[in-house]
């Protein structure tokens, strides 16, 4: 899944190059061709479905060439994962009704390359076994209240990996108390938002959930018309596949991860995600001296220079045009700052 957008991540990401196309984590390469990269260890590359916006059909292109017609599919309206899911599965349908699916975000950092195939490739074994929807979760780390959390049943399911339970609850986004008594009962994991299932199990939770997205989304293929496809989009409910069917399902398990997880959501998110200097400073990108400055992250062009001195907990975030230095307790009002910029943007257009 590309379709997100990544504002949370200005001046770096925009409307038009949304996170998934940056090389956010510092990590050499994009979000996107990083995750295209680690499911080329676990399925051949043909097998590479990306749902995107017709937006943003021409950077998926350009990150990860060669690819087949019926591998980059256009949304023409964003209509959150269960519509694209559905609008995924009816492509697959079409080339194997049998499939194993993983669905995944594009957008989410992964550390532990080799642990990620290996816990996969469990998930995608129990889900060809059972008519399970297998979740993935990692072991929480801290009281996060921006992601979402999975209580699962203690015992692991015996004959299978003690790392795979039943799913009992899903709570998105807890108070910080609550996120607390969670992590506290060792009964709690985030949601990872990968989910691993045989399409015939999928297809039939959404018929049994989201009957309405089945009935139009099923008959659709890589070959439907422009015109028919924006018919179905125009008219389909917007939910998340995790509102509409996995916490609705009672045949879903979650396998504990042992790699690396997050969704990097926020400038704080990435700075609790990457590895800290001696101070508490983050480097994601740039040549960076720091000196007298602590618990900062710091994200610049990857062949710029810098020197900061002086700052304590800033972000300090460089895009195509714009340079952003502001408290990493005040990221919240970020949609602000760039409604400000653009404002100046437009009066210095008007002025010229």
């Amino acid at each position: 899944m590309a379709g997100g957008f990544g504002s949370r991540f200005w001046p770096l990401c925009s409307i038009s190059k949304p996170k998934q196309f940056i090389d956010l984590v510092g990590m050499g390469e994009s979000m996107i061709q990083a995750t295209f990269r680690r499911f080329e260890e676990i399925c051949p590359r043909e097998n590479i479905i990306i749902v995107t916006t017709k937006t943003h059909e021409s950077q998926v292109r350009k990150q990860i060439p060669d690819l087949s017609d019926y591998q980059v599919l256009c949304e023409p309206f964003r209509r959150n994962t269960a519509p694209c899911i559905a609008y995924a599965a009816s492509v697959i349908n079409e080339i194997n009704p049998n499939a194993n699916i993983v669905v995944t975000p594009s957008d989410h950092a992964v550390f532990g390359a080799a642990a990620f195939s290996r816990n996969i490739n469990d998930a995608i074994c129990m889900a060809d076994q059972h008519d399970w929807i297998v979740t993935l979760g990692a072991r929480p780390v801290n009281p996060n209240i921006k992601y979402g959390y999975i209580q699962f049943h203690e015992s692991g399911i015996q004959d299978t990996s003690s790392r795979i339970h039943r799913a009992i609850t899903f709570v998105e986004k807890p108070p910080f108390e609550m996120a607390c008594q969670f992590i506290a009962s060792g009964e709690f994991l985030w949601n990872a938002g990968i989910f691993v299932w045989r399409l015939p199990v999928l297809m039939e939770a959404y018929r049994k959930y989201l009957p309405q997205i089945a009935d139009t989304f099923f008959d659709l293929g890589v070959d439907t018309p422009a015109k028919h496809l924006k018919e179905v989009y125009t008219q389909a409910q917007s939910i998340s596949v995790d509102y509409g069917i996995i916490e609705k399902a009672d045949n879903v398990y979650v396998l504990e991860t042992e790699f690396g997880w997050s969704d990097v959501e926020t400038w704080e998110s990435l700075y609790m995600a990457k590895p800290k200097d001696d101070n508490g400073n983050a480097i994601a990108s740039g040549h960076v001296a720091m000196y007298d400055s602590h618990n900062c992250m710091v994200h610049l062009h990857a062949d710029k220079y810098a020197v900061i001195q002086g700052l304590d907990d800033y972000i300090v975030a460089a895009g195509p045009d714009t340079l952003l230095i502001c408290r990493r307790d005040q990221e919240n009002q970020l949609m602000k700052f760039n409604s400000d910029i653009e404002l100046m943007k437009s009066q210095k257009k008007i002025d010229n």
